[in-house]
């Protein structure tokens, strides 16, 4: 991170200097930071819930780490019991970092040359974060305006030798090289469903194909009945009205992409906004379908 700064003479020639970003974070802030999110209405006990809790002391390692007990069921704990950070031996303020790289998109090297730290120990850390947001994220609902559509991760079996074995063949250094158009994951070409609301959630999903009887029931538990659901016209959404909803489509084939049906000057029936979502450089490159799920919880952020 270069940082450029003066002598104080006058004429000095301003001279380059490198800041590491983790002196830039101040300790404190981060663990208030935690308490704020993890108990926006005071310290309560994980195991009981608590409130009746008194402070034992600060952390040896982590000396600004708060330590607790709860008077009810005497369970000791801290800021950070029963989360990803607990047990590890990097600082609070680098996993937010890397938390809050994650989130713009950079790579686990751009991350550990940001970081100062051994990019294996930034993919162990990434991983991490990646698995706690999907297993901690809500239900999503969708509603009001939803637009569908499909696309196919490439990545195939890389990094599941068992799936590889039962193939008969050596584990792949690079990407599957395969047909254009639609795939499966049978073929090593898994399809990956998105929903997203127009100004609201958005919902990723890795399938085993692209039929009607795999996706109803995915549409149906995600998007609330009597939506307008907007698509293109892959015959799989044929029978959306059928199942209750609104549709309107375009039609890729005739050239069609967006169109203007209220003359407002606004092409409002388009399915533009989970194609760009689909084809982030994060989610699709060095993705394979062992690990898709964890890959996209933190892609979404950026839509």
């Amino acid at each position: 991170m270069p940082i450029f700064t003066n002598s104080g003479c006058p004429g000095a020639r301003i001279e380059p200097m490198l800041i590491n970003l983790q002196s830039l974070i101040d300790d404190a802030k981060c663990y208030e930071t935690v308490r704020q999110l993890r108990w926006p209405e005071g310290v309560s006990c994980p195991k009981c819930d608590s409130k009746r809790i008194v402070k034992q002391g600060l952390d040896e390692t982590e000396p600004l780490r708060q330590r607790y007990q709860c008077k009810d069921c005497q369970v000791r704990f801290d800021d950070l019991s029963h989360t990803i950070e607990a047990g590890h031996h990097q600082p609070l303020r680098v996993w937010m970092l890397c938390l809050y790289l994650m989130g713009l998109n950079l790579s686990n090297q751009q991350i550990a040359a940001e970081l100062d730290l051994n990019k294996d120990d930034v993919q162990q850390m990434t991983n991490q974060l990646r698995e706690g947001i999907v297993q901690s994220k809500p239900r999503v609902i969708l509603e009001d305006e939803v637009e569908c559509d499909e696309a196919y991760v490439i990545a195939g079996h890389k990094g599941q030798p068992d799936a590889v074995q039962k193939k008969g063949r050596l584990g792949r250094r690079r990407r599957l090289k395969t047909k254009a158009g639609r795939g499966t994951l049978a073929k090593e070409k898994p399809p990956i469903f998105g929903m997203i609301q127009r100004g609201g959630e958005v919902v990723l999903q890795m399938l085993s194909n692209v039929k009607q009887a795999t996706i109803a029931p995915i549409i149906q538990d995600i998007i609330v009945a009597g939506t307008l659901i907007y698509t293109d016209e892959y015959r799989i959404y044929a029978r959306l009205v059928a199942w209750g909803y609104q549709h309107k489509s375009v039609c890729h084939a005739q050239g069609e992409y967006a169109r203007d049906e209220d003359g407002d000057g606004f092409h409002e029936v388009h399915v533009n906004t989970p194609g760009r979502l689909l084809v982030s450089p994060a989610l699709m490159v060095k993705t394979s379908s062992r690990n898709f799920s964890s890959k996209a919880a933190p892609v979404s952020w950026l839509f």
